[in-house]
């Protein structure tokens, strides 16, 4: 089966805020004027971390705040080769990545989408496993139309299909895709752009653009409708940590830029990303 690779426009977009080489010859970390902080990593949390980049800019002239994308991996790999002060990793860490320190900044759902116009309307999470292990091939199997389902599923690296491989209890070989992306918003218009596929997306994304527009649906997880609210409450089962992290403990501008993304300075950026913040 041949699957189609469609490209990174999310990384391609950051890259235009990025003026300089990654690495630690042209980033200056220690103070003094003409400041250079690296930020790497998940394009889930990327938009998020570009908003506060911006307003932390403001408040300290001669800082500069550089946000990339490119997934989790890249931003814990970034880190530990010390090419990016903070990586942005949305999920939890490993018990191997133990040289690392977390810093939760907001908390995010996975839900799957489907086209408006399909009328499944809830798939049980055996149907969703035989789907994405291409044992149910057409809609009519799980109550839609007699067509074809496409299968669109995360790039290796994504911390969207850790978790989705996590929860469903499957192994990314089992998975049997006719489309892999990279972004939330590359799910989302394929989705959209095909009536007859079936993807996994943040639920903060999916959310906002359903709202306005968009048209998708989403689908309960576990019996529990995806939403921030019930992200919020505990309840939804598919749901992560978005984190900065460093390679042991913080230096001082990387440790004082957490600090202003944790705080309520920020805290309608975090609801205005569609995620939820973090209890205290």
């Amino acid at each position: 089966m041949k699957v189609r690779v469609v490209g990174n426009r999310l990384a391609i977009l950051l890259s235009l805020f990025v003026v300089a080489p990654v690495g630690p010859s042209c980033s200056r970390r220690h103070g003094g004027p003409g400041q250079q902080l690296v930020l790497t990593g998940s394009s889930t949390i990327a938009p998020l971390a570009l908003e506060i980049a911006k307003r932390y800019e403001k408040e300290r002239p001669g800082l500069r705040v550089d946000v990339q994308s490119g997934g989790t991996s890249r931003g814990i790999t970034d880190v530990r080769q010390s090419l990016a002060d903070i990586g942005m990793v949305s999920r939890a860490l490993h018990p191997t990545e133990g040289d690392l320190t977390p810093a939760l900044v907001a908390m995010d759902g996975v839900c799957v989408i489907l086209h408006a116009s399909n009328p499944v309307r809830e798939l049980k999470d055996p149907d969703v496993v035989a789907i994405y292990r291409g044992e149910i091939k057409t809609w009519d199997k799980v109550g839609g139309p007699p067509e074809p389902i496409t299968v669109v599923n995360k790039a290796e690296g994504r911390s969207t299909l850790e978790l989705f491989l996590h929860y469903y209890k499957m192994a990314a070989k089992d998975i049997r895709a006719q489309v892999i992306i990279g972004e939330n918003e590359q799910a989302i218009k394929t989705v959209v752009g095909n009536p007859h596929a079936i993807a996994y997306v943040s639920i903060g994304t999916a959310e906002y653009d359903a709202q306005h527009g968009a048209p998708i649906k989403l689908l309960p997880v576990g019996g529990v409708s995806p939403s921030t609210q019930a992200v919020a409450a505990g309840t939804y089962p598919l749901s992560r940590a978005l984190n900065f992290v460093t390679k042991g403990p913080p230096n001082d501008l990387a440790r004082n830029f957490i600090a202003f993304a944790q705080s309520p300075a920020v805290a309608d950026l975090v609801t205005g990303q569609h995620f939820v913040r973090p209890a205290k």
